[in-house]
């Protein structure tokens, strides 16, 4: 065995130790990925290498209307009257019509699920093929004048016959926040040409922008339930991205002021989501979104997973009310959920990201044995935190 010779001054010792102290928690983040997980991740990377962008240009809903570069959705609970078929669209909460428009939003999710899962298998192995293979969906997505998506949601979960877009669509969006992780991951290692992250972070800069200052975003801000958190949790991420100080003090102040105290209920529960139709799936969601909303936010001068109201909610007390009923479901003391209540729960974010919080291993190992990689489509759509390598690690592991 060859000894490290060290200086006299012991810098060069002190450097040894800080460059093994990074080794050995680079491995103690990955340790959290099983080997057979980190292989998959790699195979589905590369299997990606050669898949061609798919913005929104490259479909079109007669019904929108925007522009070719407008993202466009319709409302998912709303349905043709029986009664006046050719009329406006009814409600039916829970009940998503499978007729709506969803080509955008499946192209803005397979995105996210690219850039995610080559973003990780770059961490994994250092080699910049996956860099290169991402550089083109975000080059397609946000810069290029061909195929790039316009930075605004004027035209989502519109409803035949009512709206051509509303401000609660925004939460459509939120398949962007890994995106925006991954893009920060890539220029912190200065892997991505330059005026690639410039082109892109002036996009996020403008969606930011329309986000607090436009009135759909104001509404969808101003909202009571998962929404609100939602708007947080994307705003967060994009205003971190482009090192929007004043908008992530915003973030941080209405989630102390206004998200907690508001929506949390004084046993962790939330009151807003338990009465919907399917109270479960969306008590998971606000859960997972809150955590993500803490993780994003927290720096060295401001941790939300510690931060309390005066009437003592916080966020173990949210993950803590949780878990017994993502342990056993059957214990769920409120109705089932009217659709998917099979599907769920899968590999929530908010067990990895409270079990590290919170020195939680029981929260880690629960994590660990559900499912990280769900096919089916609500299901994915309600969880956009799907790769836990982006928020785990920021330099590759080798």
């Amino acid at each position: 065995m060859i000894k490290p010779k060290f200086a006299k001054t012991g810098i060069s010792l002190l450097l040894f130790l800080i460059v093994v102290s990074s080794c050995n928690k680079k491995e103690a983040e990955v340790s959290y990925i099983s080997v057979q997980e980190q292989n998959y991740i790699i195979e589905t990377a590369t299997s990606y290498l050669d898949s061609l962008p798919v913005s929104v240009t490259a479909a079109i809903c007669e019904r929108s209307n925007g522009n070719v570069h407008d993202f466009y959705s319709e409302g998912d609970y709303w349905w043709p009257d029986p009664e006046n078929p050719d009329g406006q669209y009814i409600r039916k909460d829970g009940q998503t019509n499978p007729e709506n428009f969803v080509a955008h939003r499946l192209a803005m999710i397979r995105l996210s699920q690219i850039v995610g899962i080559q973003t990780s298998a770059y961490l994994l192995t250092g080699d910049n093929k996956f860099v290169e293979a991402t550089q083109k969906h975000l080059e397609a997505w946000f810069v290029n004048p061909e195929t790039r998506m316009n930075p605004s949601l004027l035209y989502v979960q519109a409803i035949k016959g009512r709206v051509t877009g509303r401000g609660i669509g925004i939460i459509d969006a939120i398949h962007l926040v890994e995106v925006a992780r991954s893009i920060e991951i890539l220029e912190k290692n200065s892997v991505l040409p330059v005026e690639s992250i410039i082109d892109i972070k002036n996009w996020f800069s403008e969606f930011v922008h329309w986000l607090t200052t436009h009135q759909y975003g104001i509404d969808e801000m101003n909202t009571k339930n998962n929404h609100a958190t939602c708007w947080v949790m994307q705003v967060g991420a994009f205003a971190r991205l482009t090192e929007n100080t004043e908008v992530l003090e915003l973030c941080r102040n209405r989630f102390k002021t206004i998200l907690l105290p508001n929506q949390m209920g004084e046993d962790g529960s939330f009151p807003l989501e338990v009465v919907r139709t399917k109270p479960y799936g969306y008590s998971l969601f606000n859960i997972d979104a809150f955590m993500t909303c803490a993780e994003i936010l927290s720096d060295e001068n401001n941790n939300l997973y510690e931060f309390s109201t005066f009437d003592g909610k916080n966020m173990k007390l949210g993950a803590e009310f949780l878990f017994p009923y993502v342990k056993d479901k059957t214990s769920w003391p409120y109705e089932p959920d009217v659709m998917y209540w099979d599907e769920w729960p899968v590999r929530h974010p908010f067990l990895l990201f409270a079990g590290k919080a919170y020195d939680n291993n029981e929260f880690i190992e629960m994590w660990k044995t559900l499912e990280g990689y769900p096919t089916t489509r609500e299901v994915i759509r309600n969880l956009p935190i799907r790769n836990p390598l982006i928020w785990l690690l920021d330099k590759p592991v080798q």
